[in-house]
């Protein structure tokens, strides 16, 4: 009895050790690619790092703001409604909420007193001027790619903003995730802290693109989806995530779940303006994303990230079925069941969406739009919850209905909407709907 009860605990370890191996090794960003991964200044082609061709007579600050923009670093330190990199932007986890700092040069609240290294020690390794570490809401362990030379130009030119006197907030984690020293374990299995490696046998384009995505961009931060230990977990690689509530959806090669149906103009459109005629407009973080940072880059780098994305293996996932087709015009179609979500999408939403989905605008069409494929619903409920902001030239917009409507009343309607329009209707209820206002 004894050795079979020995066999079974060793059979357990075991395998609750390969688990465990299997979440903290991880493969790396551009494991996928294979080839070989070389140093900086053994790469053949053109440096993938600092700024794009077109900018390289520009004076250091506008370098610097460049690749402050790429790296979209006014979007979290920014409150809403606070002054641009003031911090104070809360960030609601299951386990607390994080509260971004200033960054503005501001001496006593700011960064203003930090030195070079302080700040290169922050963004590559996230330990703070303090010595406390960093948690991993800052994306550190994207972040780390960048070089020494980027870093300090983000710095370089943060020091030319108004110094704004804002007092950082303190977090409310509970114990035991108030113990900044766990993230010294965290980082040293999930912080590679190695600066970027091009694959030797891409591109220039192919790198610069990776370098873009996956260091300044760090886009896997919202689009890949976390293991037990918060970790990005890299075998599902951009397969979707989340991000402050909202679904950050699949944007793999996988055609239907994924982006590998897009052509190249569409994506190259939607990251410079927010909108792909087809796919609808982006909401959201993403529309922060896009407003802030993506819909500032240069059209050549708006290749470079299409051309590396193009590459990236497709994983099909559930949470995004295939899209539905225009619904009928018929006022009769669509969910029996919900007459008060009809009754405010006929109120509210038709006269601008119509009932097909089609919309009176290419910006207004729903059919196509992920959010509204989506069966959870949340991405929606949110777009009610939020509205959505202006894009470039086609000027998509819808304002927020979060004062207006209460909870089952968005609730109601994006329900409606996922059913008549998207693939199956969401089962939200007030109460779901109540938790993402608090996001």
């Amino acid at each position: 009895m004894k050795r079979a009860a020995l066999v079974v605990t060793a059979g357990v370890v075991a395998v609750a050790g390969a688990v465990i191996a299997r979440m903290v090794f991880l493969p790396g960003a551009l494991d996928f690619a294979g080839g070989t991964q070389v140093d900086l200044a053994r790469y053949a082609g053109a440096s993938p790092t600092g700024v794009p061709a077109e900018m390289a007579g520009a004076d250091p600050v506008a370098k610097g703001k460049y690749l402050t923009e790429a790296a979209d670093c006014e979007a979290c330190h920014t409150a809403k409604g606070g002054k641009p990199f003031a911090g104070g932007r809360a960030f609601k986890l299951p386990f607390g909420t994080i509260y971004t700092p200033n960054i503005t040069p501001d001496r006593e609240t700011g960064i203003g007193a930090w030195s070079d290294a302080e700040f290169l020690r922050a963004v590559h390794k996230g330990v703070g001027r303090d010595g406390a570490r960093l948690y991993p809401a800052f994306p550190y362990a994207s972040y780390t790619q960048l070089t020494d030379a980027d870093v300090l130009s983000i710095r370089d030119y943060l020091a030319t903003l108004p110094a704004v006197r804002q007092a950082n907030l303190p977090n409310t984690f509970g114990f035991p995730f108030n113990q900044r020293w766990l993230m010294t374990v965290w980082g040293a299995f999930f912080n590679p802290d190695q600066r970027f490696r091009p694959v030797a046998e891409r591109s220039a384009q192919w790198n610069r693109g990776a370098y873009l995505v996956e260091a300044a961009g760090h886009c896997g931060e919202c689009h890949t989806p976390r293991n037990l230990m918060q970790a990005m977990n890299t075998r599902a690689k951009f397969a979707g995530g989340q991000a402050e509530g909202w679904n950050a959806y699949n944007i793999t090669s996988d055609r239907q779940s994924g982006i590998g149906a897009w052509s190249d103009a569409a994506l190259g459109q939607y990251l410079a303006q927010g909108f792909a005629p087809g796919h609808g407009a982006a909401s959201g973080p993403m529309d922060e994303a896009v407003r802030l940072s993506t819909s500032r880059l240069t059209p050549s780098d708006t290749a470079a990230i299409v051309a590396y994305m193009r590459t990236i293996p497709a994983i099909a996932s559930n949470a995004s079925p295939a899209m539905a087709g225009p619904a009928s015009a018929s006022l009769s179609a669509g969910p029996a069941d919900n007459p008060h979500g009809k009754l405010i999408y006929a109120g509210a939403c038709a006269g601008c969406h119509g009932w097909t989905g089609k919309g009176a605008m290419p910006t207004q069409q729903l059919t196509g739009n992920r959010a509204v494929n989506d069966p959870t619903g949340a991405n929606a409920a949110l777009i009610v919850l939020q509205g959505m902001g202006r894009y470039g030239t086609h000027g998509a917009y819808m304002p927020a209905f979060g004062k207006t409507y209460g909870d089952a009343d968005v609730a109601a309607v994006a329900n409606y909407v996922t059913g008549r329009l998207g693939a199956r209707a969401s089962r939200l209820d007030a109460a779901d709907v109540a938790r993402l206002r608090e996001q």
